[in-house]
């Protein structure tokens, strides 16, 4: 139940984090450093959130439905 969360968590933070780009895309006026940041920063998390599943996928911390 705590791995759900988590997972939730994470994917809630990188919905925010390309709010955040996209709100710097259209406001920020002055340089697009703060884009970049913000967009590194999903990309970094969605890759990492992906290892996280494939590998406990692969230790069995995650599986299939009891059926």
């Amino acid at each position: 139940m705590l791995f759900k969360i988590i997972i939730v968590v994470v994917l809630f933070v990188i919905i925010g984090s390309l709010f955040s780009a996209l709100y710097f895309l259209a406001k920020d006026k002055s340089g697009a450093e703060r884009t970049v940041k913000a967009l590194t920063l999903r990309i970094g998390l969605s890759i990492t959130l992906f290892l996280v599943l494939l590998v406990s996928y692969y230790f069995g911390f995650i599986g299939q439905a009891p059926q």
